[in-house]
């Protein structure tokens, strides 16, 4: 029947797709914009694939009939009840996962976050929570779209370099057995969280920075496993190929390691040098090449490594150090702090033809507010867009209205002589500020990137869409074949 191959076309080419970049969404800040708004920012940026650390129902209403791939998140609050009863795994699949596909595009619930190092006395609960929850979504007939997984810290892993002698901490060994039978059994990948930032400052100086940061190293630096004697370029890459070998030495294979968190602090206390806008963008930049040209780690070069960016925003209510408060690549108003190359052909988000006028993150609060009524005022600015209904009102803090405010008076004034100053609140930006339906004067783009957003690189890690792109069932059925072997 070579119609049927023909038809199955597509599903190859979804296993072709190769990695795809994603971002975390945490909300631990004091002016989280509304859900739409963040699934504006997303959509303007082409970015494909987000993980929530919740299961928040307005962020899973914003996102449905959007495309983007969306991993949901019990907290670690909830693993105890969902391990201990199978009625309320049941439950809160039917909540928070069946009440929202096929509209909403979940495809993986992450269990917990780092529950083996940071809640040590739940390791007894956490598989049969991850059971509990698998069977609910067999019960749902889900189970082929949604993986179920569990993130860890790289504290798991004892002695990561060299990777080939990497394993995981002895304390955990039943545990991490029997979660790795789970994740083959149900065809599902291993999470990891992976921070080279923690990995230099915490490294007393053994490594390099450029190794921590993706950036060539001389002859002399390089980093060679004497095992293996597989080169490593990055600190990242050798994060996960002792996920990959500690995997191994449990006799395990074929399970895919999917990096949930990484990143790098923009700012830092007068103890976290290494916390720099220049260090950020370097990484994360890098991160993104490395990431999208589809290879593995040295151990395990055909198998992409899928990756989570840590964070959309900054959030100031994290407890610990500044740089906790300070991992976000984008303000709230939609603009990003820096340049960032999120769709792995160069294009820089954000309008680089132009310079705007911005409120600085962190400004007083006092001076921003008397800079923002200054420029409404005598500055003669156009503030209605940030009026109670208009489109610019939201996010409602005094940051994102003074951007607004600021922006218009310096793109009126500047060619006679305005300045983008603001007694030290404001600086200049060629990032496009514009978000949603919200258009900063001077802006190229009215509608914020607002263009048809396009099916996105998606994971071969994952559940796809066969089942609504396909309706012949023999079809169906071969697609399902095919999807199993993309994993």
């Amino acid at each position: 029947m070579p119609h049927i191959w023909l038809l199955l076309l597509p599903l190859v080419l979804h296993c072709a797709l190769g990695a795809f970049i994603g971002v975390d969404i945490g909300t631990s800040l004091s002016n989280m914009p509304p859900a739409s708004q963040v699934v504006a920012v997303l959509k303007a940026n082409h970015i494909t694939h987000v993980r929530l650390f919740d299961a928040d129902a307005h962020m899973l209403s914003a996102l449905a009939n959007t495309s983007i791939e969306v991993m949901v998140g019990v907290t670690n609050e909830q693993v105890l009840g969902i391990g201990q009863s199978p009625s309320v795994a049941a439950a809160w699949i039917n909540k928070n996962v069946a009440a929202y596909v096929p509209h909403t595009n979940i495809t993986a619930i992450a269990v917990g976050s780092e529950v083996l190092t940071t809640l040590p006395h739940a390791a007894p609960i956490l598989l049969p929570a991850l059971n509990n929850l698998h069977k609910a979504l067999v019960a749902s007939n889900l189970n082929f779209k949604v993986k179920v997984s569990t993130p860890h810290s790289m504290d798991i892993i004892s002695s990561p370099f060299p990777p080939s002698t990497a394993i995981f901490n002895s304390s955990w060994n039943s545990t991490l057995y029997q979660l790795l039978q789970f994740l083959k059994n149900t065809h599902s990948y291993f999470m990891l969280n992976a921070y080279p930032y923690y990995g230099f400052t915490q490294g007393n100086g053994i490594f390099p920075l450029d190794y921590a940061l993706f950036q060539p190293l001389s002859p002399v630096k390089q980093i060679v496993d004497p095992n293996s004697l597989y080169h490593y370029e990055s600190m990242f890459d050798a994060m996960v190929d002792a996920a990959y070998y500690s995997i191994d030495a449990f006799n395990f294979s074929g399970i895919p390691v999917v990096v949930t968190e990484t990143g790098w602090p923009w700012y830092g206390g007068v103890n976290e040098p290494e916390a720099t806008v220049k260090n950020a963008e370097t990484y994360n930049n890098n991160l993104i090449r490395r990431v999208l040209n589809n290879s593995g780690p040295p151990s395990q070069s055909n198998i992409p490594i899928n990756t989570y960016i840590y964070e959309l925003f900054n959030e100031d209510g994290r407890r610990g150090p500044v740089s906790e408060k300070n991992w976000g690549v984008f303000f709230t108003n939609g603009s990003t702090i820096y340049p960032l190359s999120l769709g792995g052909s160069g294009q820089i988000m954000g309008n680089s033809t132009g310079h705007f006028c911005i409120a600085k993150a962190g400004a007083d609060t006092d001076k921003l507010r008397k800079g923002l009524n200054w420029a409404c005022g005598e500055g003669h600015a156009n503030c209605s867009a940030i009026q109670d209904g208009q489109p610019c009102y939201y996010p409602d803090t005094t940051e994102n209205h003074a951007s607004y405010a600021y922006n218009d008076y310096y793109q009126r004034m500047r060619s006679v002589g305005g300045t983008c100053d603001f007694d030290g609140t404001a600086t200049t930006t060629s990032a496009d500020p514009s978000y949603g339906s919200c258009a900063f004067t001077g802006s190229s783009n009215s509608t914020a990137g607002f263009s048809p957003t396009a099916f996105g690189p998606v994971s071969p890690l994952m559940g796809g869409r066969s089942s609504m792109l396909y309706p012949h069932i023999g079809v169906v059925i071969l697609g399902i074949i095919l999807h199993l072997f993309c994993l």
